[in-house]
């Protein structure tokens, strides 16, 4: 099995014929520079920097020194948006603690970070990217303090196996409400710090997406479709009411878990095919209500990465070749955009196609599948990938991510600040071997 990252087309031309996986390639990679409205606002091109968490942040929230630097990087790389990483909005929420979380008595660093991002974009590339600030509770991988204090909507024997998770640690119908204030007012916090949008965090089994696969959960935010999705839709719906019209309400959400019912989102009744019954019909809910971007993401990196990134290498053997995964993300984002057209959908999944990544992602977005290309683990290896992609029509190979995870191997770790051992080694190789080799 080949399992590196393609540094000719050719490779990828083999590896897609040969599993039978149907992804198209475009030359036409100019129409990524070209911009795309959504509300009011104007994102320069369709490339986007996904939300990496750095771990770095200060022990009241607040950016830190190399939470500057990271999005200086993206900033000057010319993605036209920057989907700025987690960021929690209750204390208890942090999945670590020196994830970012934003309160009043931080605002004001907030706002230096975010005109921080729009004066190096402005002035490196001509243009300001749009930022979206991912609001965030961690839930099952709340670590605030640095040991584990996980906050659970229901206990998942997939997860938990015979150990459970104590009764006192599933959160109640009335704290769910004040999540749900807390989504709000951080969205609030978010625009008045400058962002131009706010994400409602839905994704990678964290509080908002373990919800979507309550099934056997009582009260109001579980059992039913509607109840289930509850959260996600009265945040998004509390956040446009409170900041108005120019602001972008979105979320990365998950539309696929990769296990089965009644533990796994978009599956079906058998088995652990993607079935996009209920995330179509919650994203035609979310378009009533308004939104206009999505980005669409799937599986768990803490579960089935393979499903999630793909990956290369790591604890276990995946099942499936890496570009089967990609493969499955790409088409299934397409397939929700042939149900819900009007939605604006950013794409995941597109690190492993290293120098196809420009050609397959604007394929896609020339054939109507998805409208932006989001690229995660690249950005911490190659942050000016977009400015390549715009001004040479292709990514440089020797910059490429080659999906080694070490990245993830320092986040792992107690204290670790995860970054690009290859390709920013300067700075984050001795992070590694102080945090990875002990």
């Amino acid at each position: 099995m080949v399992k590196k990252v393609y540094t000719t087309a050719q490779e990828f031309f083999a590896q897609n014929e040969g599993l039978g996986l149907n992804l198209p390639y475009s030359e036409n990679t100019d129409l990524l520079a070209a911009p795309l409205s959504v509300g009011k606002l104007t994102i320069p091109n369709r490339l986007a920097c996904q939300a990496m968490e750095g771990c770095d942040g200060t022990a009241d929230g607040s950016p830190d020194e190399l939470t500057v630097r990271r999005y200086d990087r993206f900033a000057a790389g010319g993605a036209g948006l920057i989907w700025f990483e987690a960021t929690a909005v209750l204390p208890e929420g942090r999945a670590n603690p020196r994830q970012l979380y934003i309160h009043k008595g931080n605002l004001d660093n907030f706002k230096r970070q975010v005109e921080r991002i729009k004066e190096t974009g402005l002035k490196t590339n001509g243009f300001e990217p749009v930022v979206i600030m991912q609001a965030t509770h961690s839930g099952r991988y709340s670590k605030p303090e640095g040991t584990p204090a996980p906050l659970i909507a229901y206990n998942n024997p997939i997860f938990e196996g015979d150990s459970p998770i104590s009764a006192d640690r599933i959160v109640t119908d009335d704290y769910l409400d004040t999540v749900r204030n807390a989504l709000v007012e951080g969205s609030a916090l978010a625009q008045q710090a400058g962002f131009d949008g706010v994400d409602i965090k839905a994704c990678h089994r964290y509080l908002n997406s373990e919800l979507l696969s309550a099934y056997h959960r009582p009260g109001k935010y579980g059992g039913s479709l509607e109840n289930r999705t509850r959260l996600l839709r009265e945040g998004i719906a509390g956040a446009m009411e409170r900041c108005g019209g120019n602001f972008i309400v979105s979320s990365r959400m998950n539309v696929y878990d990769g296990f089965p019912r009644p533990y796994g989102f978009g599956v079906g009744e058998d088995g652990t095919d993607f079935d996009p019954t209920e995330p179509v019909w919650l994203l035609k809910q979310l378009r009533r209500q308004g939104v206009e971007l999505l980005n669409i993401t799937m599986g768990n990196p803490y579960f089935n990465p393979h499903v999630n990134r793909p990956y290369t290498m790591g604890g276990y053997e995946p099942p499936e070749h890496p570009l089967t995964g990609v493969a499955r993300m790409l088409h299934g984002i397409a397939a929700l955009k042939r149900e819900v057209p009007e939605l604006k959908l950013i794409c995941s999944a597109v690190t492993y196609l290293g120098v196809a990544a420009p050609n397959v992602v604007a394929a896609f977005v020339e054939q109507g599948g998805f409208d932006m290309g989001g690229f995660g683990r690249t950005v911490f290896a190659y942050p000016d990938f977009a400015n390549d992609i715009v001004k040479t029509g292709g990514m440089d190979k020797n910059k490429l991510c080659i999906c080694c995870s070490k990245c993830t191997e320092i986040m792992r770790t107690p204290g670790g600040t995860p970054g690009c051992v290859i390709r920013d080694r300067d700075v984050y190789l001795p992070i590694y071997n102080r945090q990875c080799k002990k």
